[in-house]
Formats: structure tokens, C-alpha cells, sequence
């Protein structure tokens, strides 16, 4: 039984104070906690707007965050979902959106890079356009975590319910979407998102989000937060609601199993099957 963490931030455009805050947080979880698995939020190391990302953008081995939660999860020896944080592209000007994760021993495990990127104005006037610096991933992607297999996703993945079908018909026994949903949208539509994919995929489900305001070129944005822990039948069992912070859950696979075997959907899906034939 896998012991999973989420952690809240309210990470800022200043990359130095947001890696001390990484680092200071995963210590407090760890040491309150002892987590197998620990989880942070989309743009751990900075969040200033994605039109300062190539900016702040690292390396894919080596960078300042990417030796920071590998260092982390060396030393208190647990698996580290490093939420996601800017990586250079070879396309001049841009990034990719990637989640980088670690094993106990510090040795990268996997990679994703965001496929959907968010193009949109909110209905308050704000201006979101991921595309023009950040370049999409195009690859589905899991790992094994101890027998325990983990699907990835990142932020608007999460409104794309084909990525996560995609991810269960792969395996996937916990999904991991560290975010930085929007106040606006997350009030309407973080939750019942979340919720909504675990019931549909019968998975663990943990989502690991910013909270609170933080400035950019274009004005101040507000992050939603409510990071959570939610189980196959679509129960939330842990939350952080405002704040930094954290919390924790057992992901039971048990009772992963016994979902699936009350209510079969793997077995009783139909239409993919005749859209394939």
C-alpha cells in the first residue's frame, strides 16, 4: 500500500525563494508523514506567466530544480513527482511543460511533457496562450512505482478525458496532475474534473496545485488550490484547501480492485471496441 502526498504552494516569479520553499515543504512532509510518494504542484520552481518561461528555462538534466528533487528524494528516500517545471526546447524561445520524476536512490524515473497547452480568454478579460512559448509533448506516459503504476498529466490535461482513458487502458492504478488551475475555472470545475476522471477511470487520482496570487507582466492571477487525494470510487480523502501545505493518503490498490470488479467498465465498454472494428 502506497502512503501518497500532495503538496500546495504558492510558488512566485522568483525561482530562488520557490526551490527553498520545495525544499522546505517536502522536509515537513516527510517528517510528519513518512510518504512513499510525494507529489508537487505545475511550476514548482517559478510561476511568473509562461511568456517569462524560456527565460527560466533548464537544461533536461542538471538544472537548478532538476538537482534539487533529485537531491530531495536521494535523502529522505522517497519517490518525488516533481509537479513541473520549464525545460528548454531546441526550438529557439521555448519550453516544454515537463514533470520529471524521481525514484528513493534520485535517479530520474520518468518524464512527461504537457500535451494540452492552454490557449484561453477568461471571461474576466485574462489572456492565457501556453503555445507561444511552450512547445507540446506528444507522449503518453507512466511508471512503475513500486508496483504500483502511476499515469501522468499535467493541469488542462485534465479537461481531455481521452488522455486518461488512454492512461487506464495502459495500466494505470494512480494518476498524478500537479496543476495550477485558475480561480476563476478551479471554483466551477477543479473538482468535479477530478472527481469525474477517477470515477470514469476507477483509479487513485492526486492533484497537487498552486494556491493564491502571484504576479505576472499581464497583472496579478489567482491559483484555486484545493490540492486532493481522491479514491477509485470518486471519494475525496484528503485535501488541502487554502494555504501552503499538504496532504496525505493510503492508496489501497485493494479497494482499486474491488471498484473495478462492482462496477466493470473496462469490461463493459463498448463503443471503443466498434470504433476500432
Amino acid at each position: 500500500m502506497l502512503k501518497a502526498s500532495v503538496i500546495q504552494m504558492n510558488s512566485q516569479g522568483d525561482k530562488a525563494a520557490n526551490l527553498q520553499s520545495i525544499a522546505t515543504l517536502v522536509d515537513d512532509v516527510v517528517a510528519r508523514e513518512r510518504p512513499d510518494w510525494i507529489l508537487l504542484p505545475e511550476h514548482c520552481e517559478w510561476l511568473g506567466g509562461s511568456s517569462g518561461a524560456p527565460g527560466v528555462a533548464e537544461p533536461a538534466m542538471g538544472g537548478e530544480t532538476w538537482t534539487l528533487l533529485s537531491g530531495l528524494a536521494r535523502r529522505h528516500q522517497v519517490w518525488l513527482h516533481g509537479g513541473s517545471f520549464y525545460e528548454k526546447a531546441a526550438e529557439p524561445g521555448k519550453a516544454y511543460n515537463s514533470s520529471v520524476v524521481f525514484d528513493r536512490d534520485g535517479r530520474e524515473a520518468a518524464r512527461y511533457r504537457k500535451i494540452h497547452l492552454f490557449d484561453v480568454t477568461t471571461t474576466d478579460g485574462a489572456r492565457y496562450f501556453e503555445s507561444q512559448t511552450i512547445v507540446p509533448g506528444d507522449d503518453i506516459v507512466l511508471y512503475d512505482c513500486e508496483g504500483v503504476t502511476v499515469g501522468c498529466a499535467i493541469c488542462y490535461d485534465l479537461r481531455f478525458p481521452e488522455l486518461f482513458q488512454a492512461l487506464v487502458a495502459r495500466g494505470a492504478q494512480l494518476i498524478a496532475l500537479p496543476a495550477a488551475f485558475t480561480l476563476l475555472t478551479g471554483k466551477d470545475h477543479w473538482e468535479p474534473l477530478i472527481r469525474a476522471r477517477a470515477i470514469e477511470t476507477q483509479t487513485w487520482f492526486a492533484a497537487a496545485a498552486q494556491w493564491g496570487s502571484y504576479a505576472t507582466p499581464a497583472g496579478a492571477r489567482q491559483s484555486f488550490g484545493q490540492s486532493m487525494i481522491v479514491d477509485p470510487w470518486g471519494a475525496v480523502v484528503a485535501r488541502v484547501s487554502d494555504g501552503i501545505g499538504h496532504a496525505s493518503a493510503y492508496t489501497d490498490i485493494d479497494l482499486l480492485d474491488r471498484v473495478r470488479n462492482q462496477i466493470p467498465v473496462g469490461r463493459n465498454k463498448a463503443l471503443g471496441r466498434r470504433i476500432a472494428a
